[in-house]
């Protein structure tokens, strides 16, 4: 049964949400300067790479992440191959999609070529009527390959406050670019982060094949 890993390597260097924080990997003490080991020191956001936002993201007084279900990270998923050439996952695309007794989806986009390059701003968003009807239908997971389902700066988080809101786990800035479209078991654990806010953390996102 094999396992394709659809987390992005955490790196210096690679593209973060405009205004989140710098990502600095150091070493606090190394083998090499005599030190009793290796221990390395993390500084990012939330929010880096891939990632899973709780409800409490952009809500007040609900759910942070280390209490998200089990549940709905780990289960049925299907990816479904958006064309490069789409940049708005609107209702139009999801009335040509088969989802039918589907409970998580993976949007594979044209997002997932751009881990190498700086950050980009005209990313492949999924719109609030479309998040909406994902909601209706029972989606309990929605996931991205960039670092946001919404549009840049979109002045209202409309999608981010439709599925949170409606307890739908979002997981963003996934890697699908060697992933085929269909059925897979999909396992995501965010890190669980017990303090500060509880708004989202990182996490290592795999698929194993049905």
């Amino acid at each position: 049964m094999p396992i394709y890993d659809i987390t992005v390597p955490i790196r210096s260097g690679m593209p973060v949400y405009e205004g989140d924080p710098a990502i600095e990997i150091q070493a606090w003490s190394a083998l090499a300067k005599g030190d009793s080991a290796n221990v390395s020191f993390l500084h990012f956001g939330a929010h880096t790479g891939t990632h899973v936002d709780a409800p409490a993201h952009f809500i007040e007084g609900t759910r942070k992440i280390d209490a998200l279900s089990l549940e709905a990270l780990i289960g049925r998923a299907r990816v479904i191959r958006v064309p490069d050439d789409v940049v708005e996952i609107g209702p139009d695309f999801l009335a040509g999609c088969d989802l039918d007794r589907v409970e998580r989806v993976l949007f594979h986009t044209g997002n997932s070529s751009f881990w190498s390059e700086g950050f980009r701003k005209d990313f492949t968003h999924l719109l609030p009527e479309a998040a909406e009807i994902l909601v209706d239908r029972g989606v309990k997971l929605v996931g991205t390959d960039y670092l946001s389902i919404e549009k840049f700066h979109s002045g209202h988080h409309r999608t981010h406050l439709a599925l949170l809101s409606n307890n739908v786990v979002i997981v963003e800035g996934l890697n699908l670019s060697d992933i085929a479209p269909g059925d897979y078991e999909l396992i995501c654990l965010p890190l669980r982060i017990a303090e500060g806010a509880g708004d989202g953390a990182p996490a290592r996102a795999v698929l194993r094949s049905q």
